[in-house]
């Protein structure tokens, strides 16, 4: 097996419409054209991304498509493409050689059982398998008195909530302005929930939505994503959910969120180890 960096994507694409095709190993993150281009056409040669084939007797056994973000020692995967455990293993080993001492985060399609077993066996772990909502409808009117955009008042407030289990930490959130809105539901001058959202695209992502305990069942996360939804329009909205929080299914549903088949992804979180 030879790994190469590729710069011209067009010798490939038979290979990659051909898994794309297979319900057991396309990649979520090709489920569109827009999504084919932003993720696929558009990935070569752009910074802080590499595009790298698996050959196999000089033909093509697999495609990946890490983003790397050095300065955090991170990697992203988001297009994995094969058929091949052979060629996965290829890639892993490559990783290895290259990121030692990195975290990487494949999103892949649930169904590759595959990549994700090799990917375990290597002291990987999966995470929930995620369900891709996607706004098709006008939510119901919602009063959004108590949500306030993020300022310096009720920053460190935010950052004492915030998820800590994941890429997108508060501080790194609030850092990317550019990025991300941060909305906060605040009760009594106390911030009791908050959602991550980004707006710099066209489809935009309610990326992380958190209501504390003791203030659930007060309406805060429809507040929050009622007003998301306003100050979004008229960029399209799609968002990401657990298959097994029965709660927040509802709550999406209710704010005009229908389930999109054919998206649903698994994050299996790597830590590659240390050269020895």
């Amino acid at each position: 097996m030879d790994i190469q960096k590729i710069t011209d994507i067009g010798p490939w694409m038979g290979f990659v419409n051909d898994i794309n095709s297979d319900p057991a190993f396309s990649s979520p993150a090709l489920a569109t054209p827009d999504m084919l281009k932003d993720n696929l056409l558009s990935a070569v040669g752009r910074s802080g991304r590499e595009v790298l084939g698996v050959l196999r007797d000089g033909q093509p056994a697999g495609l990946f498509i890490p983003m790397l973000f050095p300065e955090d020692r991170y990697l992203e995967i988001d297009v994995a493409l094969s058929r091949s455990a052979e060629a996965d293993e290829a890639m892993l080993r490559y990783f290895r050689e290259q990121y030692p001492g990195h975290h990487a985060d494949f999103v892949i399609n649930p169904a590759d059982r595959l990549l994700t077993d090799l990917l375990v066996r290597s002291g990987a772990r999966p995470d929930i398998e995620q369900q891709v909502m996607k706004l098709t409808g006008d939510p119901p009117p919602v009063d959004t008195a108590g949500i306030e955009p993020l300022s310096e008042l009720f920053r460190d407030q935010y950052l004492a909530l915030h998820s800590t289990d994941c890429y997108w930490t508060g501080e790194r959130v609030a850092e990317a302005a550019d990025r991300f809105r941060v909305l906060l539901a605040v009760e009594d001058g106390r911030v009791v929930g908050y959602l991550d959202v980004t707006k710099c695209f066209d489809e935009n992502e309610p990326y992380d939505l958190l209501v504390e305990e003791a203030s659930r069942r007060k309406g805060w996360g429809r507040k929050l994503l009622a007003r998301a939804i306003e100050l979004n329009r008229p960029k399209a909205m799609e968002l990401q959910v657990d298959v097994d929080n029965i709660p927040a299914l509802r709550l999406y549903g209710s704010m005009g969120f229908t389930r999109f088949p054919g998206r649903n992804n698994v994050t299996v979180k790597w830590d590659i180890p240390e050269k020895v």
